[in-house]
């Protein structure tokens, strides 16, 4: 500091154990400090801050008697080091003779003296005595129990006597000095006073402190959703069979299986790379959006990862008015962000399901959610929100594609013609499901794939061939057609 005032002494009054009890708290400014006794400030110097030594508060009378010889000689102020009790005349001479008045109980005068000439000297050693008080505040603030930020960012700031704050700053990378991150997803950046070099050297260590803070806050807040998070995934992929096992799991976790599930399901994909996985840093900031996004809403949320698909699971209770829709309104923002933390070239598409009831319903209306999705990028609709049509036969094929079991027993039918190649294999799947669809008929399908029967029968001949399965028989044309149907329910663009 260039000059240390009045004003810079209540600034750091948190570090240095004093209290302003009455006079100006101004810019008057402060050459040097002294530990003087009351009965010779006589002899001190203009514009020396006095520290007067002792345990009691002086008497009333002796207290006036200083503070009119303090104000005629000019000091800059008087700090008593004991638990002082002004009364009432006394604080009226402090005000009108322009005195400040400090009270520093149970602070040894030399180390007070110490602190305060150090403020006086400014330079390095200030700095670095002053960077050393405050990352001990914080580190103390941070210990506690109950600890949060703003405690710790309050506790960093009254030591450091100057204000600090959390900013958003998009351009922020979890490796910056300055960054406060919750694990590697930057939250804010610590900011303080320009030419501050105090600041300058405690601020990477707060900004440390505020992350662990951070983190263990969102540990402590979130650790029932992210057991449930497991779960969901576990309920999702599981076969059919074991889905009651699950009701006891998660009666435990608080995860209401019973009640009516409505689901999202977000898959990211990419416009000239559809095999590109998404961006690390994508998924660890989506989940924080989402966490906070739904925290202390009506409606229970469950958020969950299934590779970089997230799944969003709205419950509450059955016959709920609106129940999509609200899902709808939390997921597209959702969305919306995922779009901003990917970057160009990355579109997220966004698959809704029905309200459906019970741990079978989740499943079911999952399963519904990703189709849409999985469906709408496959069919050139990448980015959009999509609904799945859940009439009639359509809601037969979900629970069979919903079953990894059955979907594998599907599969395993159509296998040999994916051993002809991806673009080929798919071709083949169309012609066959057209074939069957039509009784066996080429004319019927060729006419739905715009091809002449002749080039139906030729392709017929080959998939025949491939399967090695005979067509005209009731049972085997049945299994293949569903398995078809299947596979193009759930195609998805590679």
């Amino acid at each position: 500091m260039a000059q240390l005032t009045i004003s810079d002494l209540v600034d750091q009054s948190r570090r240095l154990g004093i209290r302003h009890d009455a006079g100006p708290s101004g810019a008057a400014v402060i050459d040097r400090v002294d530990v003087v006794v009351l009965g010779r400030l006589s002899s001190v110097p203009r514009s020396t801050l006095v520290i007067v030594p002792g345990d009691e508060t002086p008497a009333p009378y002796r207290l006036d008697i200083a503070l009119r010889q303090a104000s005629a000689r000019g000091l800059a102020g008087l700090v008593f080091t004991t638990d002082l009790a002004m009364p009432e005349t006394a604080a009226t001479l402090a005000d009108r003779g322009g005195v400040p008045v400090f009270a520093a109980p149970g602070v040894p005068a030399a180390d007070l003296a110490m602190s305060v000439d150090r403020l006086l000297a400014g330079g390095a050693s200030e700095a670095m005595m002053r960077a050393a008080d405050t990352i001990a505040s914080a580190t103390a603030a941070a210990g506690a129990p109950d600890a949060t930020v703003e405690a710790v960012l309050e506790a960093a700031g009254v030591t450091l006597g100057a204000r600090l704050e959390v900013v958003d700053d998009p351009t922020l990378s979890w490796f910056d000095s300055d960054a406060v991150c919750i694990g590697e997803v930057p939250v804010g950046r610590l900011v303080a006073p320009d030419g501050d070099a105090a600041a300058s050297v405690a601020l990477p260590v707060i900004a440390s402190l505020l992350s662990r803070t951070a983190q263990r806050r969102m540990r402590d807040r979130y650790a029932g959703s992210q057991s449930r998070a497991d779960l969901l995934v576990e309920l999702v992929l599981a076969e059919s069979s074991r889905v009651e096992a699950f009701m006891g799991q998660a009666a435990r976790l608080g995860f209401p299986l019973h009640q009516s599930h409505v689901v999202a399901w977000l898959r990211p994909s990419h416009a000239t790379d559809p095999g590109a996985a998404a961006p690390r840093s994508v998924q660890p900031a989506l989940e924080l959006f989402a966490l906070q996004l739904v925290d202390g809403r009506d409606e229970t949320w469950h958020v969950a990862f299934l590779q970089d698909d997230l799944i969003l699971v709205s419950t509450e209770e059955h016959g709920a008015a609106d129940h999509q829709r609200r899902l709808r309104e939390v997921g597209t923002r959702i969305q919306e962000h995922a779009r901003t933390l990917a970057g160009a070239g990355w579109q997220y598409t966004l698959g809704l399901g029905t309200p459906q009831i019970g741990a079978v319903g989740l499943r079911l209306s999952a399963a519904e959610a990703r189709i849409a999705a999985e469906s709408a990028i496959a069919s050139g609709r990448p980015g959009g929100v999509e609904l799945t049509d859940v009439t009639g036969l359509r809601r037969v094929l979900l629970d069979f594609f919903a079953s990894p079991i059955s979907r594998k027993l599907l599969a395993d039918i159509l296998q040999p013609l994916d051993a002809l190649g991806q673009e080929r294999a798919t071709t083949a799947v169309k012609t066959l499901l057209a074939y069957l669809s039509h009784n066996n008929s080429l004319v019927h399908a060729g006419r739905e794939l715009h091809l002449h029967a002749n080039a139906v029968g030729y392709r017929l001949k080959r998939i025949r061939e491939a399967l090695q399965l005979d067509l005209d028989d009731p049972d085997t044309r049945f299994a293949v057609e569903l398995a078809c149907r299947v596979r193009m329910l759930g195609a998805v663009a590679r």
